[in-house]
């Protein structure tokens, strides 16, 4: 296939390309070459999709097969950009996100069928937060892209190259062993999936022309939290012990969910965020691999990054426990 992926340069993005690549399709970038670089082999075409010179230039005489939109979060900017590219491209592929979905992390079981937020397909970035939004995004491609359109909507994704910062913070913290704190119950079945797995299912699909939205969260209670932090003390090669803490020994002193101790939640939380239903992405052919793969290829690509560099996150939500605060913690739970 020809391909155009909007953005491309980092994490699920890089990851689409990657793939694509392997497969020796045709792949052109559209970015604005900040967050990320480029992989050999694509056509990289630079500007900003809020410039609308930039994506006229972009589609100036130009046809492809599909389109994989992996940066979008505004509504109106996504809605232009499927405004201009419609009779470029003979299908559309967003990817958007599982917190489209209003009982999304509320309630165990969120699947295709259940409720999105209302938001218009023109909004605006001060119209609401990210899931709001994420939903406005959907609505501009499915009402007004002229053609078959797709929506991908990951759950939590961890795998190499992440920018997030969940997994390379763990992995990070248990290399330096000694004492680890490791939250609540260490049963909690957890649902992560490589975002490798979302890639390969993404061209798939695109390829065969799928419409509809598919959820892909990966598949439930295939690890749990204790399972994930000890691959990261194997594969690290740490003699870190990992000591478990109750979640509210936790929450007493004020150690935040999800963020200090990245991915851990607890009570309605915890039932809503790991009990999602990827059944009918795995229906039309979504795998996913081992975590053990996903832990050991994400500490290969992460071991040669000096600590300084490496993101837990972005300016406005970084991941990981002040090492006092954990030392202190640790204490008084052993006291």
């Amino acid at each position: 296939m020809k391909l155009l992926i909007i953005g491309g340069g980092v994490f699920l993005g890089r990851a689409i390309v990657a793939e694509a690549l392997r497969r020796g399709h045709e792949v052109t970038t559209f970015n604005r070459g900040r967050s990320g670089v480029d992989l050999p082999g694509v056509e990289a075409v630079r500007g900003d999709r809020e410039v609308p010179a930039d994506l006229d230039r972009l589609v100036d005489g130009r046809r492809w097969d599909a389109v994989i939109d992996v940066c979008g979060f505004t509504p109106r900017v996504v809605l232009d950009s499927v405004r201009r590219l419609s009779g470029h491209v003979g299908h559309y592929t967003f990817i958007s996100s599982i917190s489209a979905y209003a009982d999304f992390p509320g309630k165990p079981g969120v699947d295709e069928s259940s409720a999105r937020y209302e938001c218009p397909p023109d909004a605006d970035a001060d119209y609401s937060d990210y899931g709001v939004l994420k939903a406005g995004c959907e609505r501009a491609v499915e009402e007004h892209f002229d053609g078959p359109a797709l929506i991908v909507q990951p759950g939590l994704i961890i795998g190499p190259h992440e920018n997030v910062g969940r997994l390379p913070w763990w992995l990070t913290r248990i290399a330096r062993g000694g004492r680890v704190l490791a939250p609540g119950d260490p049963a909690l079945p957890m649902q992560l999936i490589d975002a490798r797995d979302i890639a390969a299912f993404t061209l798939d699909q695109a390829a065969g022309g799928a419409t509809g939205r598919f959820l892909t969260g990966g598949v439930p209670g295939r690890a749990t939290y204790g399972s994930w932090l000890r691959e990261c003390v194997e594969v690290t090669g740490s003699d870190a012990e990992l000591v478990w803490v109750d979640d509210a020994f936790l929450l007493d002193r004020g150690v935040e969910l999800w963020s200090e101790l990245p991915l851990w939640a607890s009570g309605e939380l915890a039932r809503g965020v790991w009990a999602t239903s990827s059944a009918k992405a795995l229906a039309a052919g979504l795998t996913c691999r081992p975590l053990s793969e996903t832990v050991r290829d994400t500490w290969e690509w992460l071991r040669d990054i000096p600590e300084e560099r490496r993101s837990f996150g972005a300016r406005t939500l970084r991941h990981g426990i002040d090492p006092d605060k954990e030392a202190r913690i640790l204490a008084e739970w052993s006291a």
